[in-house]
């Protein structure tokens, strides 16, 4: 018998305390009334009674009591031999992207394949992969086919391992399987795999595991990133930087090639330092109209090769029309915002201006998204027109100037307005004093804290995200989603009689990133990480129920990623595979998403071995002896912490019985 935690028997010196309640607390006597003293007879009380322990069995249940929290507490176990039929097998095998490199996932099946046929007869084994998650392949059972056959159906995948997920899997396998576990876990063992906190790995007190490493540490030359437009208008503005890094490498020089839709067009030397990084970068890009799958390849000098290539998706296309609906007369917003629009660095967008009455019969799906400045009423028929294009995922721009102060609601947006804020007739004015930078329209918000707000609408946000706030709290940029789209709205106008921000150079910047997060140029350009998300936001009718919407993703092997029932139920959709996603939206637009494998696993370098015997805890000697085929006894050391706590549970239950028995009314002692 041991004590994982024998410090906690220190405790047991508070088994003083019943002693003092029991024989040292102060003894009192009731004071009765006598009419005369002179016929009591002076004498000396012996105080011997009251040195005597009383109620000795309510004193005993109360030390043990203490006893039994101490033992608790300092957690003693069992040492119990057990036989290998009687412990489970855990068979894991890593298929995360770095294992493509070489033989490693072959070598790794191998391995797998010894320990199950060299199980004890009768013993049960169970069959994981660990590549993102930890995939459960097989219950626990005794079936060598079925066994044999799930790690030979084992494949790489394009995913980041995580060694955490493992320790996570095993805690919840251990609360279902009391018996003792044997785990094997084969690996290239790469430090990357390890997460940010050791505590994630540790495993169950029973669960012995055995590390079988499949890999030593190998340098190896990857294109780590590559920055690239995801939709252009002039492919000879376009510039395409690239980065090419070396993980335990020397000075080398790298032969890379930018390739569009299979054909390589550029090709340049980079000298890549030792274990450093090395730039690159194309001026211009010569692709078609519509999308195109790009890449920037090295040439291949390592045994991985698997990561050479970086994926980039472009999209060409004429510049974009942008509905621009504003009051008769007015045309001061319309030249500050065309001028911040056309002065973007990829200008992919045309303003169309229209005067609000003549714009009853305007298609909106035609434009990549309208924009309402100043515009206190739209056409009834423009407005339902615009409510069902947002809902089928297109977007509308608002800038509520002085126009709707004296209007209830805010067209399209459906939020009440109440008095305006003119800050400038108390001679002054607000500034901003809270932005969300993580908002796609925001990601270049230094300059606003420099704006002068003169006027601005008192706007509901609602359930909305309010991206900006002024110093008082007031909403200044609200965006609200109304199905699969979004309505943005400014509580200010475009031209610079409510606000000066049209004269500060971050109004250029945030109409560019406004423009093209409407237009949803965020969400189809670039690339992507294996196993993040892509969005399917349901649309809603007037009901306020999900609508299912018809979006179709085909994945990098041609197939549907999503069954019709979950293209209807999901909100998003992961990308698990390396390679071009093609999106098509309910609202006729397109995407193509490129996708790649997370350039951690580029890094080939093994766990340091003082780091694997402190994650096995040292367990060479049983790992050596597994798949002998013997009947193997282990020391196991069994908790029992349970049956002591019953005890406890008992104990205490008998004290209180006992306790309102003798104590529960005072008795006259003779």
């Amino acid at each position: 018998m041991g004590f994982f935690a024998p410090w906690f028997l220190g405790a047991a010196l508070a088994v003083g305390l019943p002693v003092y309640i029991h024989l040292l607390r102060k003894q009192t006597i009731t004071p009765r009334p006598v009419s005369s003293l002179m016929f009591f007879e002076r004498g000396t009380q012996s105080s011997t009674r009251h040195r005597r322990l009383r109620y000795l069995v309510l004193f005993s249940l109360r030390a043990l009591l203490l006893l039994l929290l101490a033992l608790v507490f300092a957690n003693p176990f069992l040492k119990r031999s057990s036989a290998a039929s009687d412990r489970l097998l855990v068979v894991v095998v890593d298929n995360s992207f770095s294992m493509r490199a070489g033989t490693r996932l072959e070598e790794a099946k191998r391995g797998a394949a010894l320990v199950l046929a060299g199980r004890a007869s009768g013993q049960k084994a169970q069959v994981m992969a660990l590549g993102g998650e930890l995939q459960v392949l097989t219950q626990a059972i005794q079936d060598s086919g079925a066994l044999k056959a799930a790690v030979e159906g084992i494949a790489a995948s394009d995913a980041h391992g995580n060694f955490g997920e493992l320790g996570r899997g095993m805690r919840a396998l251990t609360e279902t399987v009391h018996t003792p576990v044997e785990l094997h876990l084969f690996s290239d063992m790469q430090e990357s795999n390890m997460p940010g906190n050791f505590a994630d790995m540790v495993m169950p007190g029973n669960v012995s595991l055995m590390l079988h490493g499949v890999a030593k540490a190998e340098p190896n030359w990857t294109v780590e990133s590559v920055e690239a437009p995801g939709q252009l208008v002039d492919p000879k503005k376009a510039r395409v930087v690239a980065v090419v890094s070396g993980r335990g490498t020397p000075l080398a020089a790298r032969m890379v090639s930018l390739v569009v839709n299979g054909v390589v067009t550029a090709t340049k030397k980079a000298e890549v330092p030792a274990e450093g990084r090395a730039t690159v970068a194309f001026d211009g890009l010569d692709v078609p109209y519509g999308a195109s799958r790009c890449a920037v390849k090295i040439d291949s000098a390592d045994g991985f090769s698997n990561d050479d290539a970086y994926n980039f998706a472009v999209k060409r296309a004429d510049p974009e029309r942008v509905l621009f609906i504003h009051a008769a007369g007015e045309t001061r917003a319309q030249l500050y915002f065309g001028a911040a629009l056309g002065a973007a660095a990829q200008a992919s967008f045309v303003l169309q201006p229209i005067n609000a009455e003549q714009a009853a019969d305007v298609d909106p799906t035609k434009y990549a998204f309208v924009v309402l400045s100043d515009v206190a009423t739209i056409p009834s028929l423009l407005e339902n027109n615009l409510v069902q294009h947002v809902q089928s995922g297109g977007s509308v721009l608002i800038a509520a100037g002085t126009a709707l102060a004296q209007k209830q609601r805010v067209p399209v947006f459906g939020e009440s307005v109440g008095e305006g804020h003119y800050y400038a007739r108390a001679g002054g004015f607000a500034t901003v004093g809270q932005v969300d930078g993580a908002h796609p329209a925001m990601k270049d918000a230094a300059g606003w804290a420099d704006a002068k707000i003169f006027y601005a609408s008192n706007v509901d946000g609602g359930h909305s995200r309010v991206v900006a706030r002024l110093g008082d709290g007031s909403p200044l940029l609200v965006d609200k989603q109304i199905g699969q789209g979004h309505v943005l709205l400014l509580a200010t106008g475009f031209e610079n009689v409510t606000n000066d921000l049209p004269l500060h150079p971050a109004f250029v910047p945030f109409v560019d990133q406004a423009a093209r997060y409407l237009a949803g140029a965020e969400r189809r350009r670039g690339a992507r990480v294996v196993d993040s998300f892509g969005q399917r936001r349901s649309a809603t009718n007037e009901a306020g129920k999900a609508d299912a919407a018809s979006v179709e993703v085909v994945g990098p092997d041609g197939k549907r990623a999503l069954s019709l029932k979950e293209a209807a139920a999901v909100q998003s959709y992961q990308l698990t595979r390396a390679g071009f996603y093609e999106v098509r939206f309910a609202s006729g637009r397109d995407a193509l998403i490129a996708v790649n494998p997370d350039r951690r696993e580029s890094g080939l370098g093994v766990i340091p071995e003082e780091t694997l015997k402190l994650w096995s805890g040292s367990k060479a000697d049983a790992a050596g002896s597994a798949g002998s085929g013997a009947e193997v006894t282990r020391q196991s050391a069994y908790s029992v912490w349970w049956w002591i706590m019953l005890v406890l549970l008992m104990a205490a239950v008998a004290e209180a019985v006992l306790a309102s028995r003798y104590l529960g009314t005072q008795r006259e002692e003779v």
